[in-house]
C-alpha cells in the first residue's frame, strides 16, 4: 500500500509534491485550512523556507500558526527549509544599517526557533532542501502507515477562522512582547486592536500574563518616537 500525503495547493511550486510522487507516494492537492501536509489524521507538517520564517515572525503569521496547528492537530511538526545562515549574507553595497539589519534575522529567527519549541511544544525539524523536506515527509508518512494511523481519511474538518479575527491576531502579536497567547487576551479584553493599543500601561498590566514591566515596556515600543503604533494600526487598516 503507497503512503498518503495531502499536500497544500500553496505548496504546487515548492517541487515536493512531485518529489513525493516520484518516491511512489499517494499526493492528493487540496486548500488546507491548517499546515502544508498531513501525514495521518494526526500528523501535520508546516514547511517554512528561512525567508518565510523571517516574514512570518514580522507579519505575526507564525504563532497564529502555532496556535492552529497544536489546536487541530496531535502531533505537528514545523519544517525549516534552508541555511539560516543564509539570512546574514549581506551584499557588499548596501549600508550599514541594512547590514545590521540582516545580521540580526538570524538572531530572530533562532529566538522564534525557541519559542515554538518550548511555547507550543512543536517540534522543529531543519531540513537544507527540498529534497530532504521529501525525505522527512515520506518517512513520516510511512511510520504512520505502519502504526495503522494512516489507513482511513486523513483530512478532517476544520472550521475556517474569522479572516478579520486572525488580522486582528496577527497585528498584535506581531508587537515585540506581546505574542499569540496575549494577543487572544487583549482581543478579549478590549475587543478591537484600537482599544488594545491605546490601553495605559496599568490596563494592560491586569491582563493575565502581562505584567507591569511588561506593560511599561509594550507602551514605550508604542509610544516611541517612529510611532509604532501609527504603523500597526496602518497595517491593520491596509489588511481590511
Amino acid at each position: 500500500m503507497p503512503v498518503r500525503v495531502v499536500a497544500d495547493e500553496r505548496e504546487r511550486n515548492s517541487r515536493i509534491p512531485d518529489l513525493l510522487r516520484n518516491a511512489g507516494a499517494s499526493v492528493d492537492i487540496a486548500q488546507l485550512q491548517v499546515g502544508d501536509y498531513v501525514v495521518s489524521p494526526e500528523e501535520v507538517v508546516e514547511r517554512k523556507t528561512v525567508r518565510d520564517l523571517i516574514s512570518s515572525i514580522y507579519d505575526g503569521r507564525l504563532y497564529i500558526q502555532c496556535s492552529q496547528l497544536v489546536k487541530h492537530y496531535q502531533k505537528p511538526v514545523i519544517v525549516v527549509q534552508g541555511n539560516i545562515a543564509d539570512l546574514a549574507e549581506i551584499p557588499a553595497e548596501v549600508d550599514v544599517d541594512r547590514a545590521t539589519r540582516l545580521a540580526d534575522r538570524v538572531s530572530l529567527a533562532y529566538e522564534a526557533i525557541a519559542a515554538i519549541i518550548m511555547e507550543f511544544r512543536i517540534p522543529v525539524v531543519h531540513t537544507p532542501s527540498a529534497e530532504y523536506t521529501t525525505q522527512l515527509l515520506l518517512t513520516l508518512a510511512k511510520r504512520s502507515l505502519k502504526e495503522g494511523k494512516a489507513t482511513g481519511p486523513l483530512l478532517r474538518k476544520i472550521k475556517k477562522e474569522n479572516p478579520v479575527y486572525v488580522q486582528q491576531l496577527s497585528v498584535l502579536s506581531s508587537i515585540p512582547g506581546i505574542g499569540d497567547k496575549l494577543a487572544v487576551r487583549l482581543l478579549q479584553k478590549f475587543h478591537t486592536p484600537t482599544r488594545a493599543l491605546n490601553a495605559s500601561a496599568a490596563e494592560l498590566a491586569t491582563i493575565s500574563g502581562f505584567g507591569l514591566a511588561r506593560a511599561e515596556r509594550v507602551r514605550r515600543i508604542l509610544d516611541s518616537g517612529n510611532s509604532s503604533r501609527e504603523i500597526i494600526q496602518r497595517t491593520l487598516f491596509d489588511s481590511g
